[in-house]
């Protein structure tokens, strides 16, 4: 994923509502998203591309309340071309029982493995202590990101929040302009698991920022710049698709992906359901 705008137990239906676009090369192998057939509880993309390491997913969310999202560390300079696959990292919390907290000091050996990354973790399995953190391998050091050494544990307050390609709310422009209309979007829902439409057409904007706006990310103006939108549109690269997930706090849940290559929307597609044994429950705090 490039843009996550997530808000976490700051609605009075929702636990949880994430709206997040993935950027990709379109000619990198993709399958939407849809349950895993040798993982059922998992509803998930796939990616298809041939990886160090496992092939993985950047989103997805399973039938007992775990969640995951990815984002890379833009910092071409520091790019490895051994560092394994990050789309493992979702897929390692996903078909794990250890809350985040806990995956993190598990695993945090291993994160000098990957290129610069953000993962974002969510466990609602428990009601009572539904738990949701951020870790990323990188810091900001003044302008700069460089390798992080040590994993304090980062459990999110409840509020709404936006991540792309640096620290979480780190201000790049994309973030700040389209959170603002995440959270206008929120105000409107009124928690029925329906009209999605203002989700996705937030994702949509292609506003690119000004000059003057850009961060400086080791790539060139004109890339800067393209990367700067929402929804990047080139002829090679661009918003592969763009995908909503609100789990209200009595266990429904919906997940929706529309997806898009160079010449515009190819797929939309809706699941529906209920976590394993919170029907009835209170998924709030």
């Amino acid at each position: 994923m490039c843009l996550i705008l997530f808000a976490w137990k700051s609605h009075p239906k929702y636990a949880l509502v994430v709206a997040a676009n993935r950027d990709e090369f379109y000619e990198r192998d993709t399958e939407k998203m849809a349950w895993w057939p040798e993982k059922p509880h998992l509803l998930a993309g796939r990616d298809r591309a041939d990886v160090l390491g496992n092939p993985g997913t950047w989103f997805g969310f399973t039938k007992t309340g775990r969640f995951a999202a990815l984002t890379n560390v833009r910092a071409p300079s520091e790019k490895r071309l051994d560092a394994r696959t990050r789309g493992e990292l979702p897929m390692l919390f996903l078909n794990n029982a250890n809350r985040p907290d806990t995956f993190i000091e598990h695993h945090a050996k291993q994160f000098d493995q990957y290129n610069g990354f953000n993962l974002l973790m969510a466990d609602l399995s428990d009601p009572v202590n539904a738990e949701m953190h951020w870790v990323s391998n990188r810091l900001m050091m003044g302008k700069s990101i460089r390798p992080r050494k040590t994993y304090p544990k980062q459990a999110l307050d409840a509020g709404v929040y936006g991540l792309s390609n640096a620290m979480l709310d780190t201000p790049w422009p994309k973030v700040n302009h389209r959170i603002a209309a995440f959270a206008q979007a929120l105000a409107m829902d009124q928690g029925e698991l329906k009209n999605v439409d203002p989700y996705l057409r937030l994702l949509a904007d292609t506003h690119q920022a000004s000059d003057q706006e850009l961060p400086s990310t080791g790539v060139n103006m004109e890339w800067e710049k393209a990367l700067s939108a929402a929804f990047i549109q080139t002829p090679n690269y661009g918003t592969r698709s763009s995908t909503i997930l609100r789990v209200r706090h009595d266990g429904a849940f919906e997940m929706v992906e529309r997806r898009f290559d160079a010449k515009g929307t190819i797929g939309h597609d809706v699941v529906t359901g209920g976590l394993i044994g919170a029907s009835g429950s209170n998924l709030s705090v």
